[in-house]
């Protein structure tokens, strides 16, 4: 493939949009990742697209040898191939557990320069230049919590009694919203989310009918030749509406107890995954709780790196580690039957990993929250939240952290 950069006038607030919605009308695939200016602990996600038709087969997604760019989305539920668990909820629609596919041409963007991986001739400007941008756009759709308050609130109590009984120290409990519609669009949901939400990992993935519309705040694993980074986010509280309740708000996070508590069991865990991959010696945190502000909360991060064994694969990498300790809980396995119990949903690509594994193996895959995924064809869609249980959680207090999680999904999905 030929290295060609172009110039072109990407602050144009509607080029990336107007090439979604081109490579909509072209591509069973495309993706657009954008990490949106945020000074993120080892970078946030690259200003990306990524378009193609062919579908990886699951051999290929694992491929050790594969010199080509992979894209996709690992759900939660491919748990179930690593561990003996299993997954009996009832699910709001069909999604594979791995789908991912193979780019024919791929865009990043740099200021005003397009960098190609291959050479893009001037009818192709001219093409995506007059795609039409909608007007206005069907974003809304009625959804429902499939727990009600009452029935979240004694889950939770019953966590607590598996904590009392040794069976979990730390449960991440989730509850879904759902919802039917006639039309829907998921692209012009994605710029809306985005504009309200703008995460460090956000992304839109589109794989045939079927859609991933996501402003993550969180990276599950990056991998940068013989270094693994793991960056588990546990601990969570509001923005201020004046400068003085942020700095105050902040201090409070950084402060509490609990909430590293909640964050050091999480941490515990991810070097326990990593090491079964990395040198001996070599896992190291070199963050611990971190505040870092998002658009709607802070967040305290921790991060954790380490130097890959000689010939560790990709299939490695995940069977080690995945699901993200953040979204499970510890112990993992045991964990996770608890919430197979207790949760009322398939989770699905919710609390999976969305990324892109590189031509040399490199690669960064965010954790799949604070998305909406929708399939067009039985036009459905529905988005998760949860937070961590332990002994000393407050169950109204939890609940409201996940509706606070909620907010910016529900206000792009309202009727406007």
């Amino acid at each position: 493939m030929k290295s060609t950069s172009f110039i072109y006038p990407i602050s144009d607030p509607h080029l990336i949009e107007k090439l979604c919605r081109w490579a909509d009308s072209k591509f069973d695939f495309f993706a657009f990742t954008n990490g949106n200016g945020h000074n993120y602990p080892e970078g946030p996600f690259a200003l990306r697209f990524f378009a193609g038709n062919n579908q990886l087969a699951e051999k290929e997604v694992w491929s050790n040898t594969s010199t080509f760019l992979r894209v996709g989305i690992i759900g939660y539920d491919y748990k179930n191939q690593l561990e003996k668990l299993s997954s009996e909820n009832e699910s709001f629609f069909d999604l594979p557990e791995i789908c991912f596919f193979q780019p024919t041409f791929t865009l990043e963007f740099q200021s005003e320069t397009i960098h190609s991986d291959i050479e893009l001739t001037e009818e192709f400007w001219e093409e995506i230049e007059n795609t039409k941008v909608p007007y206005s756009s069907n974003t809304a759709c009625s959804v429902s919590p499939q727990i009600s308050k009452e029935k979240y609130l004694e889950k939770v109590k019953t966590i607590q009694n598996h904590i009392v009984e040794g069976n979990t120290y730390e449960c991440n409990f989730c509850q879904a919203f759902s919802g039917n519609f006639e039309k829907w669009d998921p692209i012009a949901a994605y710029f809306e989310l985005k504009e309200l939400s703008p995460m460090p990992f956000s992304a839109l993935f589109k794989a045939n009918e079927k859609w991933l519309v996501s402003a993550s705040p969180e990276r599950y694993l990056k991998r940068t030749g013989s270094k693994i980074i793991a960056q588990p986010i546990k601990g969570t509280i509001k923005r201020g509406k004046s400068e003085k309740e942020d700095m105050v708000n902040r201090q409070t996070l950084a402060g509490s107890e609990k909430e590293q508590a909640e964050n050091l069991m999480i941490t515990d865990l991810m070097r326990n995954d990593l090491s079964k991959v990395s040198k001996t010696g070599s896992v190291s945190v070199t963050e611990l709780f971190g505040i870092y502000p998002l658009p709607r909360v802070f967040q305290m991060i921790s991060t954790i790196v380490s130097d890959l064994q000689s010939e560790i694969r990709f299939s490695d990498i995940i069977q080690a580690s995945f699901p993200m300790g953040s979204m499970t809980g510890a112990p993992k396995i045991r964990t996770m039957e608890i919430i197979e119990k207790l949760e009322s949903f398939k989770r699905g690509w919710f609390s999976g990993a969305f990324g892109v594994i590189e031509e040399n193996g490199d690669f960064d895959f965010s954790v799949v929250i604070r998305s909406i995924i929708a399939d067009l064809e039985v036009k459905k869609l529905y988005f998760g939240v949860g937070s961590a249980i332990t002994y000393d959680a407050n169950p109204n207090q939890e609940y409201e952290e996940c509706s606070l999680k909620a907010q910016a999904i529900l206000e792009v999905l309202r009727e406007k």
